[in-house]
């Protein structure tokens, strides 16, 4: 299988931008590309998917162990004819000091050669001490290109190539000059997400003529078909159940933030997917349940405000028992009002609180929860033991004037959750968290998901039982 890994000296090294110029690039080649993105994000893996017409998949040593990382990389690199992987932070950063979590140790598992994007603003000599550090720290990588970025100039670009070309054996792939049309406009959460911008389009058209331009894509191709030949087990597709339930999903430029994996899983386990616009849809369709997933409710609080029938049919049905899971965005929809850069707007009002933006991320990073057997959902312990969750987070806003005596799915082991010790506000048939669930071997929360909302069609005194889940005292 041909593939690389793109990484970075650091971040914000340019290297989703660069990642997108070549996975276009590679399509406008007529070649098919699998694109895939290392840790936990959302926005990155959208912009991918955009470029190279196929999902984009992620690959995360925290909620993955390394058989579905390789796995997961088997299954959707097969029938394409070149993979990228976008690395996150720099090439060695992670959470553990052996680095076991790292972009490197990704491309070790997988056999990827490393095209190590540096931002060259403000350095010329050393440039060869950086490059020839991070080949000696660790022997088993293979970098195998550099792609310069933001250089200033051609005289710049003179004095890095000659420098690299005499001080190092790696090769300069590309050089890519500072430019305006490579900048994706970013926000407090990182880049605007390809949902929300009327424009992705255009501007990945833009980046790509400036990268085919600027990089080396013949060389880009060599290089991955040198990646390792050893092609990982991949995993059967799990077993497909009929679709026997419906789950409305909102699709829109308010909510986008979905794993392809867990909207797979959700199907698999037999729920046909509705799109749901919550800003332009007058009303809930018929369905039996419904998944808010998070997005960016705070930049499209007006529009979802002024459909008040949306905000009365989610309350409605949510009231007379229907099965919603909710993330971040959607538990932020849910809630009374929303409040961003001094203007306030009605939410949907079935959690009885209030979100408020904040300068600085409230939660942001790995979390770790522990059941508290509370849920609306089994215990992901089989023997009936509350079970512990790798998931993350990362949301600049908080509840606040939360009302009554709330009920909590899970304890936080490790992050912020909604209060720093708890998180998954239960309200009826209800699951509202600011945590990001991943539906893998460590928590097949889809399956769960979808089992309660068959239990639920089939025994309709679940909307009345469990005492716990009808109010807030």
């Amino acid at each position: 299988m041909s593939h690389i890994l793109i990484s970075a000296a650091h971040k914000s090294s340019g290297k989703t931008t660069i990642s997108i110029g070549l996975a276009a690039a590679l399509r406008r080649r007529d070649m098919k590309v699998q694109t895939f993105k290392k840790g936990p994000d959302y926005i990155d893996p959208m912009w991918l998917a955009r470029a190279s017409w196929r999902t984009c998949h992620n690959l995360d040593y925290y909620t993955m162990d390394k058989d579905e990382i390789l796995s997961t990389f088997a299954r959707f690199s097969r029938g394409s004819d070149i993979a990228i992987i976008e690395g996150n932070k720099g090439l060695y950063d992670g959470l553990d000091l052996d680095g076991g979590n790292s972009n490197a140790a990704l491309a070790i598992l997988v056999g990827a050669p490393v095209v190590l994007v540096i931002d060259a603003r403000g350095m010329t000599r050393g440039v060869a001490p950086l490059i020839l550090g991070y080949q000696a720290f660790n022997k088993d990588l293979n970098i195998a290109g550099i792609i310069l970025n933001k250089v200033g100039g051609s005289r710049h670009e003179e004095k890095l190539r000659t420098i690299i070309e005499h001080f190092t054996d790696v090769p300069v792939v590309g050089i890519v000059h500072r430019d305006e049309r490579l900048v994706i406009t970013e926000r407090h959460l990182g880049l605007t997400p390809s949902n929300e911008d009327s424009h992705a389009d255009d501007k990945i058209d833009a980046i790509v003529d400036l990268i085919e331009a600027q990089v080396d894509i013949d060389k880009i191709i060599e290089i991955a078909e040198k990646a390792s030949k050893q092609t990982p087990p991949a995993r059967p597709r799990r077993p497909q159940t009929s679709a026997d339930i419906s789950i409305g999903v909102a699709r829109d430029s308010a909510f986008g933030f979905y794993y392809p994996g867990d909207l797979e899983a959700l199907e698999a386990a037999g729920a046909k997917l509705i799109p749901i616009d919550m800003t332009k849809d007058i009303e809930l369709p018929e369905i039996d349940g419904l998944f808010i997933g998070g997005g960016f409710p705070e930049t499209r609080m007006k529009a979802l405000q002024d459909n008040t029938r949306m905000r009365k049919s989610v309350r409605a049905t949510i009231e007379n028992g229907l099965p919603v899971y909710a993330e971040c965005g959607g538990l932020m929809y849910l809630a009374r009002s929303l409040t961003w850069k001094d203007e306030t707007c009605d939410m949907v009002g079935v959690i009885p609180a209030d979100v408020v933006l904040h300068d600085k991320p409230q939660g942001r990073g790995y979390v770790r929860l522990k059941e508290t057997g509370n849920g609306p959902w089994p215990l992901l312990d089989d023997d009936g033991n509350p079970g512990e969750i790798p998931a993350h987070e990362f949301h600049y806003s908080s509840l606040e004037n939360l009302d009554g005596d709330p009920v909590f799915a899970y304890q936080v082991l490790r992050g912020h959750g909604i209060d720093g010790e708890h998180d998954g506000l239960i309200y009826k048939n209800l699951l509202a968290n600011y945590t990001h669930l991943r539906d893998v071997s460590a928590n097949r929360w889809a399956q769960r998901f979808v089992g309660f909302v068959r239990r639920h069609m089939n025994d309709e005194s679940m909307t009345t039982s469990h005492g716990k889940r009808q109010s807030w005292t």
